[in-house]
């Protein structure tokens, strides 16, 4: 087996930490001293040199002006993003963009894929259903009339839903009984944004549906697309946890090399070196089980399980685990590790909204456990 990562993959990299080099994790106001979102928008900026370096249209063919690479290469950029805190819907636009392309129709991928790529277009996903909990495509009922389609229901926490040119949104279709994926632009007549703010301080958006009407175009009823997308989200969130985990236990090296106590370095102290070897053993669990889930997406290669069993095995690793890591880096570092001038503490704030993303540890231990029961591994 090669486990290495392709040139391809590995320049993606590259131009990613080329891009990330300047970004400051305290660009924006404390999430701890803000009332309510940190900023109005994400950071315009940042997004328009990730265009420059072709970073937004990875996952796209060449006819849409991309690079035709894979989920591997995406989680390779996501990582390097989230060790600066970056402010840019880069996991959303590209998973939802890469489902427009394997799923959505001609007028459609020729509409808006060329545009997500330069980022012309912005994209994001409804994910997170009404509650959190249950499955974002039971949230909305999409039933057919004529050639539209008439959305209801609400969605919670659309990630830069208030910023986003289209939203896109899984709804149980009432004629077939599958989920479709309905791209409801910005401001359509029906569909109403209140604001939401994360534990990160960023802006989330609660979208409601009222009889919303869409054209066929806009609306991807194909087999399978809500799950490609949805497991393509979660395994972006692993490997955003992955990056903030590894640069919080960096952080937390670097401290604890500096700091001394009783006339040594308190990471000389056999209690602190434990405890820190066990989140570095956290991280490397987190970046086995992500890899092994963005392979078996990236490939389509077979296993015991469903691709959707490494998807869950992954976000539970990812979502203990990152947890874990800044829960002892904020032990490690003492009262440092609240000051509001020091970045720890917004790490902790965007780790526990990574932790919660797309389902808690619990609710993949749930869809591992009925995976495992209907599948005998004999």
């Amino acid at each position: 087996m090669d486990f290495s990562f392709s040139e391809e993959q590995q320049a993606a990299v590259e131009a990613a930490k080329a891009v990330f080099a300047g970004v400051a994790p305290d660009g924006v106001p404390s999430p701890a001293l803000t009332a309510g979102a940190v900023a109005d928008d994400f950071d315009r900026t940042l997004w328009g040199k990730l265009a420059d370096a072709d970073l937004l249209s990875l996952l796209l063919d060449a006819r849409y002006g991309g690079a035709g690479l894979d989920a591997i290469a995406l989680c390779l950029v996501l990582r390097e993003s989230a060790k600066v805190l970056a402010r840019v819907p880069l996991l959303e636009s590209s998973a939802a963009a890469l489902a427009v392309q394997a799923y959505g129709g001609e007028e459609l991928k020729t509409k808006l894929l060329a545009r997500a790529g330069r980022g012309e277009v912005v994209l994001t996903v409804a994910a997170n259903g009404r509650t959190g909990h249950d499955g974002a495509e039971l949230a909305v009922t999409a039933r057919r009339e004529g050639d539209a389609w008439v959305l209801d229901g609400v969605q919670t926490a659309v990630p830069w839903g208030c910023n986003a040119d289209f939203v896109v949104v899984p709804a149980l279709s009432t004629g077939s009984g599958r989920a479709v994926l309905a791209l409801v632009p910005r401001g359509h007549e029906g569909a109403t944004l209140a604001e939401q703010v994360s534990t990160t301080g960023e802006r989330l958006g609660e979208l409601r549906l009222d009889s919303v009407r869409l054209t066929a175009r806009n609306v991807i009823d194909a087999d399978g697309a809500w799950e490609s997308l949805r497991d393509l989200l979660a395994t972006g969130t692993c490997a955003l946890a992955l990056g903030l985990g590894e640069r919080v236990l960096g952080m937390t090296s670097e401290y604890t090399s500096k700091r001394e106590q009783f006339g040594f370095p308190v990471a000389t102290f056999q209690a602190v070196a434990v405890q820190a070897a066990d989140r570095y053993i956290d991280l490397r669990a987190m970046e086995a089980t992500l890899w092994q889930a963005a392979w078996r997406i990236s490939t389509g290669a077979g296993g015991v399980l469903p691709a959707s069993g490494d998807i869950a095995v992954a976000k539970i690793w990812a979502s203990e685990g990152v947890r874990r890591v800044v829960q002892t880096a904020q032990h490690l570092h003492g009262g440092f590790g609240a000051d509001t001038d020091y970045p720890l503490h917004r790490y902790h704030a965007w780790a526990k909204h990574l932790e919660l993303s797309l389902g808690p540890a619990a609710a993949h231990e749930e869809t591992l456990g009925d995976l495992l029961a209907a599948h005998a591994l004999g």
